[in-house]
């Protein structure tokens, strides 16, 4: 038979032959680009340009380094504050210049990278910050800074902070889509979205509550640092939220107004006594400093001290296909991080860094049991960082000490379960079933029908035992009786100012006074710096591609492509619940018992 019309045959050479060799040849490319690439030299003085911009991720993740890519992503919130640590000592950094826009970072991250600012100006160095189109995060960092410069041709917006809430109720309904719920308790408002069609007054008692202490926060701290009264500020934001350069300079809220090419001509002549040329660059960006010192900074003493981050949605388990898209942390890889840090002779202590608003609440308990089994063989403090709320809260408890900025989320003790129902959808597009079944309660499961009578009845039952073996925990782990933490309890989210005084936290602080209490509680010399080791480790790209998995090498590359873009286009939001009540209820159809923050709080 004649084949030469035949074009599939043809394209499949080139689809499983050719295209084969292409992406080993790409991948050797890579690794000889990688291997031969010379590391950054520092010039002996230098302006250290720190970007600061969108959503501000506690680490790194992983697909984030792949050759070939100029990723724009934000750096993480440890590398920022390692970053600026070491800023404040190196007598090559005669200044530091924050590029600032459309930062989208929780309150407590903000405040964190304000002292970390703050701790650079002690060092005697001057750190000025440039804003281009400001809004008010923005200008709440900018104002730990020595001087605030606005774009030329930019505006300045302070119209203050919002909390907003999305209701779901309606729109699934049309489609044909309800939810039933079991709620431990009123102030566990996760389910709000699904079930109401607006905020309950335990909801709105929340969140107003939250607000007022944040909005306090920038109120009094951006009054303080530019020398204006709080009746003045509150003025502007009232009648005067937008304005023009000019007008920001007159009401000394900023300090000047100039391009990012004058800025740069007026530091490199401060700094080197010279003109602006290609030859002449005084700068020198974050990321590159980042690659060109030891990271995260020399240690002088061979004991270390292991940084253990959660970060993210806590799921059982990451899945065995390299095509989830999905971040967060799931149980096996806190299990291989712990297990590191215990093996590693040189770690004496621990400290565990928490930016999660939960998950799954048996994997928040596995989770929480294991951290228990290593704060046993070495000292263990926690840090929290944005967020530590519910299951996120619960990991913390195996903390010795448990450090919360001021207005870090925590608490959220609570457990709710969704389950949902899409009888009327099926209908609605003529879906027929026929179920045979062994057991009373083979089918009472099902995405296509409610839970019924005592089928609901365990249902809710099933979620108030996660509950009460949540507050027991609490509990035993904070020497308060069970009344005393459900009286706390009940999915109430406290800042971490509040949960200090409810007993919840034991100190204000960030992630350096957890280290710093670490040391002392593993008796590390405390005129020395311990050696910090982080976990889980950081793979590299190509470590991404050739890691154990069912998955060919093919998708591997396709998936880390696909993250790379995403994170290029879609500005990642701090936490996705929506994405992750859709992955546990709506594809698994399984029940899940939730242990997360009442839906997403985004203050802006």
């Amino acid at each position: 038979m004649n084949n030469t019309n035949n074009p599939k045959k043809g394209w499949g050479c080139f689809r499983y032959g050719c295209l084969g060799a292409i992406v080993i040849l790409v991948l050797l490319i890579g690794c000889v680009f990688w291997a031969l690439r010379t590391p950054y030299s520092l010039p002996d003085r230098f302006v250290l340009t720190v970007p600061l911009s969108g959503s501000i991720s506690e680490v790194r993740r992983e697909s984030s380094g792949l050759p070939f890519f100029s990723s724009s992503a934000s750096l993480s919130l440890q590398e920022l504050l390692f970053i600026l640590d070491n800023a404040a000592t190196d007598g090559r950094v005669k200044e530091v210049l924050l590029d600032i826009g459309g930062v989208q970072a929780s309150p407590a991250k903000i405040a964190e990278i304000r002292q970390a600012v703050e701790k650079v100006r002690r060092g005697g160095k001057k750190v000025t910050a440039l804003l281009h189109s400001a809004e008010d995060n923005d200008y709440l960092l900018a104002a730990a800074c020595d001087s605030i410069m606005l774009e030329r041709g930019g505006f300045l917006l302070l119209d203050g902070l919002k909390a907003e809430t999305l209701f779901y109720t309606t729109p699934l309904g049309k489609l044909g889509v309800e939810f039933q719920a079991a709620q431990w308790k009123k102030y566990k408002s996760g389910i709000e979205p699904f079930l109401l069609t607006g905020s309950s007054k335990e909801s709105l008692e929340e969140m107003n509550a939250m607000l007022d202490e944040v909005f306090d926060d920038y109120v009094g701290y951006v009054s303080k640092r530019r020398g204006v009264s709080r009746d003045f500020l509150m003025g502007v934001i009232n009648n005067e939220p937008l304005m023009s350069g000019k007008r920001a300079q007159a009401l000394k809220l900023v300090d000047g107004v100039a391009s990012s090419w004058e800025l740069q001509r007026t530091l490199t002549r401060k700094i080197t006594g010279k003109e602006l040329t290609s030859d002449n660059d005084a700068f020198v960006r974050a990321s590159q400093y980042r690659s060109a010192v030891a990271w995260p900074g020399k240690g002088d003493s061979d004991e270390g001290i292991a940084v253990v981050t959660l970060s993210g949605m806590i799921v059982r388990s990451a899945g065995g296909s390299a095509g989830q898209m999905a971040d967060g942390i799931d149980v096996e890889t806190v299990r291989k991080s712990l297990e590191a840090a215990l093996e590693n002779k040189k770690v004496k202590a621990i400290v565990l860094r928490i930016d999660s608003p939960g998950g799954d609440a048996l994997a928040s308990a596995d989770m929480l049991q294991m951290l228990e089994w290593a704060a046993v063989k070495k000292p263990l403090v926690v840090s929290m960082s944005g967020v530590a709320a519910s299951g996120g809260y619960m990991a913390a408890l195996a903390g010795k000490t448990i450090f919360a900025q001021p207005l870090t989320i925590t608490g959220s003790i609570g457990v709710y379960a969704l389950k949902p129902n899409v009888k009327v959808l099926a209908e609605k597009v003529g879906l027929g079933r026929n179920v045979v079944t062994r057991g009373r309660y083979a089918d009472a499961n099902t995405l296509f029908k409610p839970l019924e009578s005592d089928a609901y009845t365990m249902f809710v039952a099933a979620s108030g035992e996660v509950y009460y073996d949540f507050i027991g925990k609490v509990a035993a782990s904070r020497k308060m009786s069970v009344a005393q933490v459900d009286s706390v309890a009940g999915g109430r989210v406290w800042t971490g100012a509040s949960a200090l005084k409810v007993g919840l936290v034991d100190r204000m602080g960030g992630l350096f006074d957890a280290i710093r209490a670490a040391q002392v509680l593993a008796k590390i010399d405390l005129t020395k710096h311990p050696k910090l080791l982080f976990y889980p480790a950081q793979k590299t790209w190509w470590e991404f591609l050739l890691q154990g998995s069912d998955t060919g090498l093919a998708e591997r590359i396709s998936v880390a492509v696909k993250k790379q873009v995403l994170h290029e286009i879609i500005p990642e939001k701090q936490f996705s619940s929506m994405e992750a009540y859709y992955e546990m209820l709506m594809v698994s159809g399984e029940l899940h018992m939730l242990a997360v923050m009442p839906c997403e709080i985004n203050i802006r």
